[in-house]
Formats: C-alpha cells, structure tokens, sequence
C-alpha cells in the first residue's frame, strides 16, 4: 500500500508526492553517515519560527512543518494532534512526552538534531542499528495511516517538546480543528 503522501496535505501545498524507493536512496546516505548519531544541535540553530501556514498547518521558512503558539497560550491543533498520535502510536517505546527510554532514544531531540526528511524516512521505512552497545530495532510504520497521515503533526509535537515550548502532559490549551485540517486528515484516511 503506497500513499499520495507522507502526512495528509491539499493539492496546493508545498511537496510533491514522493517515491519511496526514490527517498530511500536520496537518503541512504545521511542513514549511513550515521544519522543515528547525529550531532546534537544547539536549539538556536533550530528554526522552529513559523513562517507560513496553508490552512492546514504551519511552516518554517524551509517549509519544515513546525508548530505555534498563539499569544493566549494555545498550542496549534496540528501540533496538539501530533501530541495525541505520539501518545497512541510511539511513546510505548520511546516514553511519554518525548523523554525516550531504557530501549528507544528521546525522539524530542531526534526531531531537532536530524534533518526532516531523514526523520520521515526511519519512521517510514524503520532502521536496524546494531553495534557494540547492543541492537535496536525501529519497525517501519510506512503503511500505517495512524502514523503516516499524521506524521508532520508527530513532527511538530516532538520539536515543540525539544525546544520546550510546551511542557510535558497534555497541552493545556489549544486552537480549534480547522474545517481543511478536518478535510486533509479524512482525506488522508480514507484514500
């Protein structure tokens, strides 16, 4: 089962829809170099700022899904969506709120520290690390709809939670689900 692409999104947005054999090799080599163990970056190198949204979710400059907090203190419903798919889908393995655990990595810092197309492709395709520390083995969640139409709310959640704009716990306060968030995400589901 292949999708359209990797998190729901209107025709009118920014990416194209991608071939997975294609972005495997596009990325094999960031996998390689050993994104696994990226460098960590200083969070003011993290352009998390939102610069656009297309109805549905915002952007950083780089057109990088991002999220946003209003000035009344409300986490944007993307990024509030992402904190509910993360708590259903991966925090059995990589803890809650994004802190990581005795076996999987703190995936609030994997958001900042590796390059967004390399994050989209371990979730999508999984990765197998083995060494002298032992194994981990992350499964491919690429034909999973809970995971991949909500993949660049999964995203922003994580890079929220690295750059602790948002506490840990459920966000206190949000925006509204927007009718074309409403329309992309049964879009998504359904196709």
């Amino acid at each position: 089962m292949a999708f359209k692409s990797l998190s729901f999104m209107t025709p009118s947005t920014r990416r194209a829809s991608w071939s997975g054999a294609a972005l495997g090799l596009a990325l094999a080599g960031v996998l390689a170099a050993g994104a696994a163990t990226a460098e960590q970056k200083h969070r003011e190198d993290v352009d998390v700022a939102a610069a656009s949204n297309d109805g549905v979710r915002y952007f950083n400059a780089e057109d990088i899904p991002t999220f946003n907090i209003n000035d009344k203190g409300e986490v944007d419903w993307p990024t509030f969506s992402g904190f509910r798919r993360y708590h259903a889908e991966c925090h059995v393995c990589h803890g809650p709120d994004g802190e990581g655990s005795t076996y999987a990595p703190a995936l609030k810092n994997s958001a900042l520290n590796l390059d967004y197309y390399a994050f989209v492709e371990v979730v999508a395709s999984g990765r197998q690390v083995t060494g002298a520390s032992g194994n981990s083995v992350m499964p491919a969640f690429g034909t999973n709809k809970n995971v991949m139409c909500y993949l660049d709310d999964i995203y922003s959640y994580l890079r929220a939670r690295g750059m602790d704009a948002l506490p840990r716990g459920r966000p206190a306060k949000r925006e509204a689900k927007s009718p074309e968030f409403d329309a992309a995400e049964k879009e998504c589901m359904d196709g």
